[in-house]
């Protein structure tokens, strides 16, 4: 077979075009299973080529990982509009969020599930984006408890928790949403906030749950 002929143009283009490659190879066949030669067929490029602008496979995926974490954090951040209710800043968020993770499956999968089983620093460069979402989700919280004037102090470790325990669940909707059929992003969506905000919203009225005494 002869070398694969790549037509000019700008590197940057060019590198953006072997990322989606990469993140397709990776998200349909995991990182040890994916290999080069896949990667750069797919992408229209040489193999050498590919090691010119990423220097090896483990570097490649780094870079698929630090892009795909930041177009996530980006969308959702971009979904939330700061002039509307606490509610519905939640909500357009979380709509952001299954949106994105919808609309682009094999970078979720390389985030969520590829990253995070191949130890570090591929583990690391994960947990960055999760606690950049995370710390976003809390300062949503920490607005709601504040606009809903009875509880304006809700302790920070339990607006911390929450956000912990939001943004879990939300990984864990997101990748049985993108395997079952017929789940929409906005379905997934509407059954976390039915599940969250039902808690969030009698916390924020003072009406918590309330353990039973041992």
């Amino acid at each position: 077979m002869g070398a694969v002929k790549t037509k000019r143009m700008p590197r940057a283009v060019r590198e953006q075009q072997m990322l989606d490659a990469a993140v397709e190879t990776f998200g349909r066949r995991g990182y040890m299973a994916a290999s080069m030669d896949e990667i750069a067929e797919l992408a229209g490029v040489s193999k050498p080529l590919v090691y010119l602008y990423l220097n090896s496979k483990e570097d490649l995926f780094t870079a698929c990982i630090r892009r795909e974490a930041r177009a996530l954090v980006e969308a959702v951040r971009a979904g939330v509009r700061t002039d509307l209710p606490a509610d519905r800043q939640l909500w357009e968020g979380l709509r952001a969020f299954f949106a994105h993770t919808a609309q682009h499956p094999h970078a979720w999968s390389v985030l969520h599930l590829q990253a995070r089983t191949h130890g570090e620093p591929f583990a690391a460069e994960v947990a960055a984006m999760r606690e950049e979402i995370v710390a976003f989700v809390t300062q949503l919280i920490a607005v709601a408890a504040r606009e809903a004037h009875r509880n304006p102090d809700l302790p920070e470790r339990e607006v911390a928790g929450l956000a912990e325990a939001l943004v879990g669940a939300a990984e864990s909707l997101a990748a049985w949403a993108n395997a079952t059929p017929g789940v929409t992003s906005h379905q997934a969506a509407t059954t976390l906030m039915n599940f969250a905000w039902s808690g969030l919203g009698n916390l924020m009225n003072d009406r918590p749950w309330t353990a039973p005494a041992d």
